[in-house]
């Protein structure tokens, strides 16, 4: 009854130009209005939410108890933090044919999906996400290859003698240098406002801010996978409702072998400008032995992913996003395919030729990543984050709390 007398006084006195100083505005920003995909999660979670079955099964049903209502950033959030992992959708009682329908996996796969597109920078470049399928991909590897190849050729290098694996004869360092640091610029550019506009939309928890270990532990789960084991340890459903741990070995396979071939890449670069020591490096020097492992990690990961995508159920995922998540992986496995390749024959007088090759897949990889299946690591590895931060605070929701 006090807080409601202060509020009033307050509302009185900034009406009569009193006491402005002291009286306080806050802004209320208004609900946003739900799209199709947003209204399927809100309405399942309300179901889930009630029944609770699978609350121990990964991030998303303890976060979606700290919840009575779901609003846009609410789904945001929790459709980013969903690992897609299909062991909600096999446990559910009321998954279809029930007239609940409820199918977790589909929904929240819908939502993310969306959650790209409204977070892309430039907000324009959005609709690439619809856009960054199969077809698309490999187009334009093949046309970035082509016009490197051409170009190699004008020059009439494209068949030589061997250069002992001399790129530079070919392509100048700064030339390669100037080019791939501008796009590799943008990449970081693009995600960075994009997950900044995300993190911003799902209004983190500013009660003492980030608290201590959050963000080891959310590091620790994105480096682990850790909701790709089912909430149980055994592992995902893929074509049907038995568990298997592949998706989530696959999944390391990919995301280190990328990590490895980055960081063969900036070893290099911390050769050449650091140490004073320039390309070509011998196999047993450490870029090419990180980018060797990493190149063959980037081969059994997606062809391993590629596999599992082809046999899964409809049911778990959105079917309408199996392009996009196949070009990226194709872009993946090209490039992986494409640099094994010149390192097999770089002493040979086809170097100039796989060169320009790989370099134009590298090109339209790095080109879609801020537009395609890359973004999901980001946005979820953010959702994560939140999920870690508010876990260690109080739960309003819970009887007893204040």
């Amino acid at each position: 009854m006090q807080q409601l007398t202060d509020i009033v006084a307050r509302a009185r006195a900034d009406a009569d130009g009193l006491g402005a100083a002291q009286a306080r505005v806050i802004p209320i920003r208004p609900a946003l209005p739900l799209t199709a995909s947003e209204e399927e999660v809100a309405r399942i979670l309300q179901i889930c939410n009630a029944c609770r079955y699978c609350e121990g099964f990964c991030a998303v049903f303890p976060a979606m108890t700290r919840r009575l209502e779901f609003g846009k950033a609410e789904t945001h959030y929790l459709a980013n933090l969903c690992h897609n992992c299909g062991a909600c959708l096999h446990a559910c009682q009321y998954a279809p044919p029930h007239e609940f329908a409820v199918n977790v996996p589909k929904a929240m796969a819908q939502v993310r999906m969306q959650t790209y597109h409204d977070y892309a920078w430039p907000r324009a470049m959005g609709a690439l996400y619809r856009r960054a399928g199969l077809t698309v991909a490999l187009a334009l590897a093949a046309g970035l290859a082509l016009f490197l190849v051409l170009a190699v050729a004008l020059s009439g290098s494209l068949l030589h003698a061997p250069l002992a694996g001399n790129f530079y004869a070919i392509f100048p360092h700064n030339l390669l240098a100037s080019v791939f640091g501008a796009v590799f610029l943008f990449v970081v550019v693009a995600l960075a406002m994009g997950v900044r506009r995300f993190w911003r939309e799902l209004a983190p928890v500013r009660e003492g801010g980030p608290a201590t270990g959050a963000a080891a532990e959310a590091t620790r789960d994105v480096l682990r996978l850790k909701y790709l084991d089912g909430g149980h340890g055994e592992g995902c459903n893929n074509e049907d409702d038995r568990f298997s741990l592949w998706r989530r070995r696959f999944h390391h396979f990919t995301f280190y072998g990328f990590m490895l071939c980055f960081a063969s890449t900036s070893v290099a670069t911390l050769y050449h400008y650091l140490l004073g020591l320039h390309a070509p490096y011998a196999l047993t020097s450490l870029p090419v032995l990180l980018g060797t492992a990493g190149g063959i990690g980037l081969v059994i990961g997606p062809v391993g992913l590629l596999w599992l995508g082809l046999r899964r159920d409809p049911a778990h995922g959105d079917p309408a996003q199996r392009p996009m998540d196949r070009g990226f992986i194709a872009l993946l496995l090209l490039t992986s395919l494409t640099g094994l390749a010149l390192l097999a024959w770089r002493d040979t007088g086809f170097m100039a030729l796989l060169l320009a090759v790989h370099l134009g897949v590298v090109m339209a990889l790095f080109i879609t990543l801020p537009y395609g299946k890359f973004a999901h690591g980001v946005f979820r590895s953010a959702a994560l984050l939140k999920f870690a931060i508010e876990k260690r605070l109080p739960n309003r929701l819970q009887l007893g709390a204040d």
